[in-house]
């Protein structure tokens, strides 16, 4: 049994089952979680080429300039794919999934298909699920395939908190991200195997994490309570994927600070949500999908707490928040119920951060991006009501900017509020 067959640009059935599928890099973990995740049921799943300026040009060629960088970088990402040695259309898909609401995103997959309509590989095919009913339409092995995926985005989150938590103390430059390129390896070969059970397999995740968290813990690092936190929210791409944000985290850490950045499962929590929301608005409150979508969503919830139990001392201080909880730090200025996405999420988010004692927060989102131009609009606001804590919107467009200019004089706001804040963080044992 594998993946049920996909449709292409002109609607004709295609299997996925003797293509080489290539997952985009939104997040190199989450990128290596989801290709390992597509392994483990028989398909044949890479992760695309790191970005460059070729992954620029490409994706250049194809669009007016008015779209923001994730879509230029993504169609740039899969452009580059066809040039490699012995491409083949018919053998080749790129993943895509699409969703709702007011994000461009929604039209990447149709975009991208037109343009390979155009330039002749029509018979690539885009696999593109949807988050409109979950993410369900993956085919016959949709469940297994979705719990292994999940299971590996959640230990890649963590993996990644790891290393911003670690790697602005350590000694010898460069070891925090070996450690976090070993420990991803570890999560990769036990989610892609085949024909093994659920709880095998998260034994074994336990297993690895357990290994590599300690591996952290043993790298040699000074720890200092007088960095800087900066909670870091946004755009999910673009925030996640260092080559379209210039790397923005890093120059933070070279500023002097540490950084918590906003995980990538945040959205699968969102999306459960909506569609249980949607359910309800279609008269289904009691009905047997919606026992079906709390059930995937109670199924979800518990391995995340299992996973992340094991880094329970290491992340003391820097917990995730629900998404209800988002919610309600949303509330006042961005209501959940009358705006959708990601700028509720951020302005929540940097709410939450106000609250859990960082000394600032910086939102990182595309050019043009709606999500930034709201947050960016209420912002203020949210300062204003929070001691004003520095919020500061970066906006990137693939072009290069005065980074180290912008970063310090937001550093230096931060290090003011630092000294007069009146939300004590509470520290992990390292920094006890």
């Amino acid at each position: 049994m594998g993946i049920s067959p996909s449709t292409d640009g002109g609607g004709r059935r295609q299997s996925l089952r003797s293509r080489k599928l290539w997952i985009p890099q939104m997040s190199y973990g989450g990128a290596v979680a989801f290709a390992a995740a597509f392994r483990s049921i028989g398909i044949d799943a890479q992760v695309c080429p790191d970005s460059d300026s070729r992954t620029l040009d490409l994706g250049g060629r194809y669009t007016s300039g008015e779209e923001c960088l994730p879509a230029r970088v993504t169609l740039g990402e899969f452009l580059k794919i066809t040039e490699l040695p012995g491409f083949a259309p018919e053998e080749t898909a790129f993943f895509m999934p699409t969703a709702d609401g007011p994000c461009r995103f929604g039209q990447y997959a149709p975009y991208i298909r037109k343009v390979l309509r155009d330039i002749g590989l029509r018979e690539v095919l885009v696999f593109s699920p949807s988050s409109r009913d979950g993410y369900q339409q993956v085919g016959e092995q949709k469940n297994e395939l979705m719990r292994n995926a999940l299971q590996g985005l959640i230990s890649s989150d963590a993996l990644r908190k790891m290393l911003h938590r670690t790697r602005p103390y350590e000694i010898h430059a460069g070891s925090a991200d070996a450690v976090h390129r070993r420990a991803l390896a570890a999560v990769e070969r036990v989610i892609e195997r085949q024909g093994v059970g659920q709880e095998q397999r998260m034994k074994d995740l336990v297993d690895a994490l357990t290994a590599s968290r300690d591996e952290f813990r043993h790298m040699p690092a000074k720890y200092d309570r007088s960095k800087p936190l900066i909670g870091a929210v946004g755009e999910i791409f673009c925030r996640l994927t260092p080559f379209t944000n210039d790397r923005l985290i890093r120059k933070i850490e070279e500023f002097g600070a540490e950084c918590t950045l906003a995980h990538i499962v945040e959205w699968v929590w969102y999306t459960n949500l909506e569609q249980q929301k949607r359910l309800v608005h279609a008269g289904k409150t009691i009905s047997k999908a919606m026992l079906v979508a709390k059930i995937k969503n109670h199924i979800q919830h518990k391995d995340e707490h299992r996973l992340y139990r094991v880094f329970e001392e290491d992340f003391r201080g820097y917990e995730e928040p629900p998404v209800r909880k988002i919610f309600d730090y949303a509330q006042p200025y961005l209501p959940h119920d009358g705006a959708l996405g990601e700028m509720v999420l951020s302005v929540g988010k940097a709410v939450y951060h106000y609250h859990q004692g960082c000394d600032g927060v910086v939102d990182i989102s595309p050019f043009t991006c709606m999500n930034g131009i709201v947050t960016e609009a209420i912002y203020p606001m949210v300062s204003a009501s929070l001691d004003d804590i520095p919020i500061r919107n970066f906006f990137f467009d693939g072009t290069a900017t005065d980074l180290d200019r912008d970063v310090g004089i937001f550093m230096e706001l931060a290090h003011t509020y630092q000294a007069r804040k009146k939300v004590a963080r509470t520290y992990p044992f390292s920094l006890a």
